[in-house]
């Protein structure tokens, strides 16, 4: 039996906001949205994710208003975050610290830094050396030492990441050629 993906009778802003980002893949789609991925294979190679799930989370996230579909090279589209999906930044980076304070036995996966001098960005938003509030733009993403070094198989997203890159800024995939990947770093 399929959940509806309203929460009829809950007159609550949180509720609202379930109903656009609660659904299961909807966040880690948001993150890699994040992270620079914009291509739908690159998605749903990274997130192992069936392509009908994505398509229709794709397609919800597009008609809520928090991504975009941009034009891209050639004649594919691509995914961007607006202005709407831009403002969910504090959300995932305060559940990203969560996890990592919760979860993150081996150590944290991934390091957020202010670009401008290099120190990490707080789970509050804040530069821990200038103290200042940090915008998604001004963050470098940084592999942390709980993040597995690459292993065979690892798909383009998952070795990209393994270089420090700004948020929101197109991640550079590498493709071979012919050749298939898959597995996943997060």
């Amino acid at each position: 039996m399929t959940l509806p993906r309203d929460y009829t009778g809950q007159a609550c802003s949180l509720a609202r906001s379930l109903e656009i980002v609660g659904e299961r893949w909807t966040l880690l789609i948001l993150r890699d949205a994040f992270f620079g991925v914009r291509r739908f294979g690159d998605f749903a190679a990274h997130l192992r994710i069936p392509r009908a799930v994505l398509t229709d989370r794709l397609a919800a996230l597009t008609e809520a208003g928090v991504l975009d579909r941009v034009p891209g090279p050639g004649r594919r589209a691509e995914y961007a975050l607006a202005e709407k999906g831009v403002s969910l930044w504090p959300v995932v980076h305060a559940l990203t610290a969560w996890g990592d304070q919760h979860y993150a036995a081996a150590g944290v996966r991934r390091i957020f830094r202010h670009g401008a001098d290099g120190a990490p960005v707080g789970a509050d938003g804040r530069c821990t050396g200038c103290g200042g509030t940090v915008e998604v733009g001004d963050i470098v993403v940084a592999p942390g030492p709980g993040l597995p070094p690459a292993a065979e198989g690892d798909d383009p997203v998952a070795l990209a990441l393994l270089r420090p890159h700004r948020l929101l800024q197109p991640l550079r995939v590498r493709r071979e050629s012919g050749t298939t990947t898959k597995g996943a770093h997060s």
